[in-house]
């Protein structure tokens, strides 16, 4: 048939026309830092999961905090690179130490919740990813300002809702804060977009919006695969 003969350029599928190609050099030092601090929070992840490191969820918060503050006092520059690497791989894996609740929940209701939450969540990535690097510039900055108005409802419900412990409630927060967390990618994928035509060049701060993306994504897929499974156990009784 005619269409099977026809060549399929590949490669013109990662064109992206509307971005210059020292963006898109810089993008790719973003991305190559990111799929590190991934591993790394691996690596900070099976520790406290196997070894029971740093169990207390507050230590694993401060150690990330501090080590995002030693990593915003540090200026970007050539000679301070590799040092704030060596930082933004203590601050991965320290995030993922922080995961250890929400992966030992999931491994004493089900262990496949973990492989099967991590896949949803780097497809989800790529898909808003790719949706705002292919997109026009500047076509979802607007979500900054709606997507930090529900950020600031969410806190409040999720405040109200430690006093009145509802259900429902939680659920609101997971799923709308997962819709939230999902506007973040596009949104501070083209902020990063514009950051570096305007001159920002320090990728392992970009990095670090994207990287928290992710986490967050992937641990409130985790908790809603969790909390289905365990309804799904009791309708089963």
């Amino acid at each position: 048939m005619d269409f099977l003969d026809r060549n399929i350029d590949f490669k013109a599928l990662l064109k992206f026309s509307n971005i210059s190609p020292s963006t898109r050099q810089h993008l790719k030092q973003v991305y190559a830092s990111f799929a590190l601090s991934l591993l790394v929070a691996a690596a900070g992840a099976y520790v406290n999961v196997v070894f029971r490191f740093l169990q207390g969820s507050f230590m694993s918060f401060a150690g990330s905090l501090g080590m995002m503050l030693w990593l915003m006092m540090t200026p970007h520059s050539r000679e301070t690179e590799k040092k704030r690497l060596g930082i933004l791989a203590g601050f991965a894996f320290f995030s993922g130490i922080g995961l250890g609740p929400a992966l030992n929940l999931c491994l004493a209701v089900d262990p496949s919740i973990i492989p099967t939450a991590f896949l949803a969540t780097a497809v989800i990535f790529t898909c808003f990813s790719l949706s705002a690097l292919y997109a026009q510039r500047r076509t979802y900055l607007y979500l900054g300002g709606v997507l930090m108005s529900v950020m600031s409802l969410l806190l409040l419900s999720g405040l109200v809702n430690i006093f009145i412990g509802s259900t429902i409630l939680l659920k609101f927060h997971l799923y709308v804060g997962l819709l939230v967390m999902c506007g973040f990618v596009l949104f501070d994928t083209q902020l990063i977009i514009e950051k570096v035509e305007h001159g920002d060049k320090d990728y392992v701060w970009h990095c670090v919006d994207l990287f928290l993306d992710f986490i967050a994504i992937f641990r409130k897929i985790m908790v809603i695969l969790a909390m289905n499974e365990k309804e799904k156990k009791k309708e089963r009784k």
